[in-house]
């Protein structure tokens, strides 16, 4: 008969933990905000400049790209911040890893890119990720 209580606590415990963690991992793919932001919030700001250099560190291109157009930027908030960024970006009369006073290229060598990037982004610890990314030139 002792064990019966004891039986019942642990039984307790373990729905009150299975409830916890539950509750836990719908919360943490819940958004708690979605909001179009502008490209000069702060940390909008940190993110494009982050994915522009992702883009050229990826890109065989001897030239620098450069975004010249920010079509939107959407901020999702959960225990992190994910941006959704829609940039036009073109690649630049300098050439990697020269990054000042950058022009756009004309003529021949003109070459625009409309890119879409999903991004997890820590930025007061200066963490990012790409988690979805979308290009195509013109």
């Amino acid at each position: 008969m002792m064990a019966e209580p004891w039986q019942a606590l642990r039984l307790l415990l373990a729905i009150l933990l299975t409830l916890m963690t539950l509750t836990y991992q719908a919360r943490k793919k819940t958004f708690l905000s979605v909001q179009e932001v502008t490209a000069i919030e702060n940390y909008a700001k940190d993110t494009l400049q982050w994915i522009t250099d992702q883009y050229n560190k990826e890109s065989d291109d001897k030239y620098h790209f450069r975004i010249f157009r920010v079509l939107k930027v959407e901020k999702r908030i959960t225990d992190h911040l994910e941006y959704r960024l829609n940039v036009e970006m073109r690649r630049t009369t300098c050439q990697k890893p020269e990054t000042t006073n950058c022009a756009p290229q004309e003529g021949e060598l003109h070459k625009q890119v409309n890119c879409f990037f999903s991004v997890f982004a820590i930025p007061w610890f200066e963490q990012y990720k790409i988690l979805n990314k979308t290009c195509s030139s013109d």
